[in-house]
C-alpha cells in the first residue's frame, strides 16, 4: 500500500502551519529587509556572559546538569523563578513550572483544559502561533472586539455569558500584533469576569519588560481572588530564544496537571539552559541589560515611526509604548497578503495581518518588527514599502 493512502488526525483538518514561519522561507536570502518575524535584535543576544555562565555551571555542577532533570524545573531555577515571577505580577504565586518557550506552556494549558469543542475566547487579532496551537486541540475560537485599551468588558463578558468557554487567551502589554496595552481598569475587570463565570485567564506577558515609554501597569493576576488567572511568560525576548525557557505560573492544581502534561512532551525543560537563567537571575545581570536594548529597541520604533508618518494618506498605525511590533492598516481597498510578494521582490518582508484574525479578512492589515533590523535597514525598507503601497494605490 502507498503511504499516500496515509490517514492524518481530523486535528490536522483546519490547520495549514505558521504563516509566520511559511514567511521566513521567502526571505531567508541574502540582503532581505525582514519586518516579519519577532526575533530580538543580534546585539540584545548576551553570548558573552551566557558562555561564561555555561562554562562555570558546567564545571561547578555538569553531573548533575547533563544527567535527567525534574520535570518541575531545575530546583535553583524554580526556587530563583518563583521570587522573579513574585515582583512580576506583584503578589504571591501558589506554584510555577519552567517550560520549553511560553508557547509550550500555552500547549500545557490546553492539554490540561481543553476537549474537542471547548470554547476559547482570545483577542481579535491575537497571536497567530498560539491561535494554532489552540486550533490542534480542536477548541472552538471566539473572537472578542478590542479597542485602544484593549478588550472591551461588556463584549467580553457577553462572550463568557453566551460561550460558556474554559479558557481567556490575552496578551496585556504590547500585544502582540498590534503592540497595544490593556488598561489597568480592564486587567482588574477582567479578573473579576474570570472569577464571576468560572474562566481560566491564560495571561501571556512575554514583552512587559520592553517598555520605552510611560510606567508599568498591575498584572490580571494581581487581582485575581480565587486562583482562575494563569500567568504565562518568557526569557526569549530578554536573554535569548535559543535558550527556550519560559514559565506558567498559577494555582498548584492547574500547574500539576502541566507538570504531567509535560512529563509526556519532553520530560523536563533543558537543565543548562534553566542553570544560564538562573545565574542571569542570581547575579542580578537583568536590570542593566534589559535598560541597554530598551535603548536600542526605543531608538528602532521611533526610525520605523518616523517612516510611517510620511506614508500615503488613508495609512493609519499605532504607536506603542513598548514591545517589538508596530500594527499598520493601509489604506482601503488595499490588500497586505497580495502586496508581499511585490515586497519581497524587492527585499523587503512582513506579515500580512489577516492571519492573526480568528476568522481571516482585514486584509488591509499588517504586522511590522522592528527589533531585528538596523536603523538603516528600517530607513531603506520603509522606503520600499512605501513605494509599493503608492504603487498599488495607482493600480
Amino acid at each position: 500500500m502507498k503511504l499516500e493512502s496515509i490517514s492524518f488526525a481530523h486535528r490536522f483538518d483546519s490547520i495549514t502551519g505558521s504563516a509566520i514561519r511559511e514567511i521566513f522561507k521567502l526571505i531567508a536570502v541574502p540582503g532581505m529587509i525582514s519586518f516579519a518575524g519577532g526575533n530580538p535584535s543580534p546585539a540584545a543576544l548576551p553570548d558573552e556572559e551566557a558562555a561564561e555562565i555555561a562554562a562555570e555551571q558546567l564545571r561547578s555542577r555538569g553531573k548533575q546538569l547533563l544527567q535527567y532533570g525534574a520535570t518541575e524545573g531545575f530546583p535553583p531555577f524554580v526556587e530563583s523563578l518563583k521570587d522573579y515571577v513574585t515582583k512580576a505580577v506583584g503578589c504571591e504565586i501558589p506554584a510555577v513550572l519552567p517550560v520549553t518557550g511560553s508557547t509550550q506552556a500555552m500547549d500545557l494549558l490546553c492539554k490540561a483544559l481543553i476537549d474537542p469543542g471547548d470554547a476559547i475566547l482570545v483577542e481579535n487579532p491575537s497571536f497567530l502561533g498560539n491561535l494554532q496551537c489552540m486550533r490542534l486541540y480542536q477548541a472552538k475560537l471566539i473572537p472578542v472586539d478590542s479597542d485602544a485599551e484593549g478588550l472591551l468588558p461588556d463584549a467580553l463578558e457577553e462572550a463568557m455569558r453566551t460561550h460558556h468557554p474554559k479558557l481567556l487567551y490575552v496578551i496585556p502589554t504590547f500585544q502582540n500584533p498590534t503592540g497595544r496595552t490593556l488598561s489597568a481598569e480592564r486587567r482588574r475587570r477582567i479578573a473579576e469576569l474570570a472569577n464571576e463565570y468560572g474562566v481560566v485567564v491564560a495571561e501571556d506577558d512575554p514583552y512587559r519588560d520592553l517598555r520605552y515609554d510611560g510606567e508599568a501597569l498591575p498584572s490580571i493576576k494581581s487581582f485575581d481572588a480565587e486562583g482562575w488567572v494563569c500567568f504565562l511568560g518568557s526569557f526569549s525576548k530578554i536573554i535569548s530564544p535559543g535558550l527556550r525557557v519560559g514559565f506558567i505560573a498559577g494555582d498548584s492544581s492547574i500547574i500539576r496537571k502541566c507538570t504531567m502534561g509535560k512529563q509526556s512532551t519532553d520530560v523536563h525543560t533543558a537543565n543548562l539552559n534553566q542553570a544560564i537563567v538562573d545565574q542571569f537571575l542570581r547575579r542580578n545581570l537583568l536590570p542593566e541589560h534589559i535598560r541597554t536594548i530598551c535603548a536600542g529597541y526605543r531608538a528602532q520604533r521611533d526610525a520605523m515611526l518616523e517612516e510611517l508618518a510620511s506614508f500615503p494618506e488613508g495609512t493609519r498605525f499605532y504607536r506603542p509604548d513598548g514591545g517589538l511590533f508596530i500594527w499598520c492598516e493601509l489604506p482601503a481597498g488595499l490588500n497586505a497578503l497580495n502586496m508581499l510578494q511585490k515586497a519581497v521582490q524587492r527585499s523587503v518582508a512582513y506579515v500580512p495581518g489577516t492571519h492573526f484574525y480568528v476568522d481571516g479578512g482585514h486584509d488591509n492589515t499588517l504586522r511590522l518588527n522592528f527589533s531585528n533590523s538596523t536603523i538603516e535597514q528600517i530607513h531603506t525598507g520603509m522606503a520600499i514599502l512605501r513605494e509599493v503601497i503608492a504603487e498599488e494605490l495607482g493600480a
